[in-house]
């Protein structure tokens, strides 16, 4: 990588491309969430029943959305593939993926309910944008997304630049075959597979044989480098130089030669270290600082970096 070339936080940027280009096909979840700040209390302070006034909204979110969200902006068109329910929430969410200008491809579970999503973050300290707490509805619909569903949605993968897949599928045996079948398809049709290294507490969720074949499967890697180090067994990084330790245990993990995108700082947010089997291509800042909107901006990031792989593909 020519280190005159700016990074993708500079250059598209996190708001958008001057020029959209390329098409993204995202498979994930498709939820409705709740999401509230409390500006006047820690977790740790509340030992009795509380009630706060307090920025709160509701929103269609989910990892597939969340990203289509955000990379629309960057991108010509965007698909998202999820299974959702059947309930009052089906045709607000279809709504909301037409009004942001998103392909359709979901698949309804007859008599299921959408899933819900509850997220509160408590008050920031003087370090830091607080304790975020996630509460997730367990048995969603994206959670049975089937193999055969992800293959008669094939030939949009194979049209797509690029397939964006996340952890999350890999919760349930059901919608982890579902992932791998995704990904297999688009690496037939040379379609670049990206995969989010998420949630970021996998590894005591997951055994690392469970979440290796995607890995091995991925072109592209977007991970926080503690999730990955704590995945592999290895020391998490400190800094800049920590961070290169990890390096061999990323290319004993995925054999050929996958682009990781290891996001590390204070909050695992602030820098990324692109690298790819024995080559070291780049480190940038994130574009992330104190005062900024965490929630979404991993989003913003991803869409960026893609975008700007993707053109210098």
């Amino acid at each position: 990588m020519d280190a005159r070339d700016p990074s993708p936080a500079r250059s598209p940027g996190l708001d958008g491309a001057p020029r959209r280009r390329f098409s993204l096909f995202v498979v994930g979840e498709v939820r409705i969430e709740a999401r509230a700040s409390l500006p006047d209390a820690r977790f740790g302070e509340l030992t009795a029943d509380r009630l706060s006034y307090a920025p709160a909204r509701a929103l269609v979110a989910g990892t597939a959305v969340n990203l289509a969200r955000c990379a629309v902006g960057y991108f010509r068109k965007v698909s998202v593939l999820g299974k959702v329910g059947d309930d009052a929430f089906t045709p607000v969410i279809r709504r909301e993926l037409r009004r942001l200008g998103v392909r359709d491809r979901l698949r309804v579970e007859e008599g299921a309910p959408n899933g819900v999503t509850v997220m509160v973050r408590d008050r920031p300290d003087g370090e830091g944008p607080g304790v975020r707490l996630l509460v997730a509805a367990e048995d969603a619909p994206g959670r049975r997304l089937t193999e055969s569903e992800v293959r008669a949605a094939s030939a949009g993968i194979r049209r797509a630049d690029a397939l964006f897949v996340d952890g999350y599928a890999l919760l349930s045996p059901v919608s982890r075959a579902a992932l791998r079948a995704a990904a297999r398809v688009a690496r037939e049709a040379g379609t670049l597979v990206a995969f989010d290294l998420v949630p970021h507490d996998i590894d005591g969720r997951l055994p690392a044989a469970d979440v290796l074949p995607a890995l091995s499967l991925a072109d592209v890697v977007f991970t926080e480098a503690p999730t990955v180090a704590r995945l592999l067994g290895v020391a998490p990084p400190t800094g800049s130089g920590g961070m290169r330790d990890l390096l061999p245990a990323l290319d004993r993990a995925a054999p050929g030669r996958p682009l990781w995108l290891l996001r590390f700082g204070a909050t695992s947010l602030e820098y990324v270290l692109a690298y790819q089997r024995e080559r070291l291509l780049l480190e940038y800042p994130s574009g992330y600082g104190a005062g900024m909107e965490r929630a979404g901006f991993g989003d913003r990031l991803a869409s960026s970096e893609l975008y700007w792989w993707l053109s210098r593909r």
